[in-house]
């Protein structure tokens, strides 16, 4: 499988399940703050993925799958052993897909694009700011008690990973959360995700199972 991904983007996420579960996926590198959107070689990436933005899988059934959460949870059901995610169909696998939604339209949004172009402006950007702040307090109280999102280790997990990980950057500071703090602490311990922060720089452009 191939993964068209970015340093600086949101397929960080993904590079975290797969490192996890051990599934090989092929990295490739897509300049995003070009326009067009270009790989290595010069080819416009919206030949690739119509919707211009990573991350984008070649599935194992050589279909093209976009957007974060479903990604997330098609590499989860390809090594179910690992307990990424609940069985499809299931309540607890209903409550993750909840919480991937909630950290896609609730709390990635607010990142991107609003704290990544300063052209939006000081008034929009600190509208950003309070709305994360606001979710990252729903965050906390979710983790009161609990090592994870979801109780144990999840995709949903991997997927908070990038957009906490964005916070000295975007200026969305953690002071106030220190359930944040402490699973942000637990996460960087993990050695799959150490692996896959090396990998997501692109050294080297493979995952191995």
């Amino acid at each position: 499988m191939k993964l068209y991904f970015n340093p600086y983007g949101c397929s960080l996420a993904v590079v975290i399940a797969a490192t996890e579960a051990r599934i090989e996926l092929d990295l490739v590198e897509v300049d995003i703050l070009k326009d067009p959107h270009t790989l290595a070689d010069g080819t416009d990436y919206v030949g690739v993925n119509a919707k211009n933005y990573v991350p984008a899988l070649v599935a194992a059934n050589g279909e093209l799958l976009t957007e974060v959460s479903a990604i997330l949870q098609y590499l989860a059901d390809l090594r179910p052993e690992w307990n990424l995610a609940p069985t499809a169909g299931s309540w607890p696998r209903t409550r993750l897909q909840e919480t991937l939604n909630f950290l896609g339209s609730e709390l990635h949004k607010f990142y991107s694009p609003w704290l990544f172009h300063p052209e939006v402006g000081e008034v929009a950007q600190d509208y950003a700011r309070a709305k994360i702040a606001s979710r990252y307090a729903l965050i906390e109280r979710q983790l009161d008690g609990s090592d994870y999102l979801m109780g144990d280790f999840s995709v949903a997990d991997a997927y908070l990973f990038v957009m906490v990980n964005w916070a000295g950057f975007a200026k969305t500071p953690l002071d106030a959360f220190p359930n944040i703090r402490a699973w942000f602490d637990r996460m960087q311990a993990r050695p799959a995700v150490q692996e896959a922060l090396r990998l997501h720089a692109g050294k080297p452009k493979r995952i191995a199972a």
